[in-house]
């Protein structure tokens, strides 16, 4: 990973893979983490967002009414940075 995060963006990094997924994760601090890694971001209908990094895509489900995001959407978002070539 050449880009240079902020201390922010490292704990959010940090919380995606840690062995305990956590339930008090932000989804806007992942989008945030996606878009400083290079990451594009599609809008879809309803809770969907296409994101596309490093040539690969996954499409994503923002949590509601929630603001947290849930651990599965935490765990897909873990798939998709390791898929995009992102690890800690």
């Amino acid at each position: 990973m050449n880009r240079r995060l902020s201390k922010k963006h490292q704990r959010t990094l940090a919380a995606i893979f840690s062995t305990q997924v956590p339930a008090t994760l932000p989804w806007r601090r992942i989008e945030a983490l996606f878009t400083a890694l290079g990451a594009t971001k599609d809008e879809k209908s309803g809770s969907s967002v296409t994101f596309e990094l490093n040539g690969k895509t996954a499409t994503l489900h923002r949590p509601h009414p929630r603001k947290e995001a849930n651990r599965y959407q935490i765990r897909d978002a873990r798939d998709f940075l390791k898929r995009a070539g992102i690890t800690l």
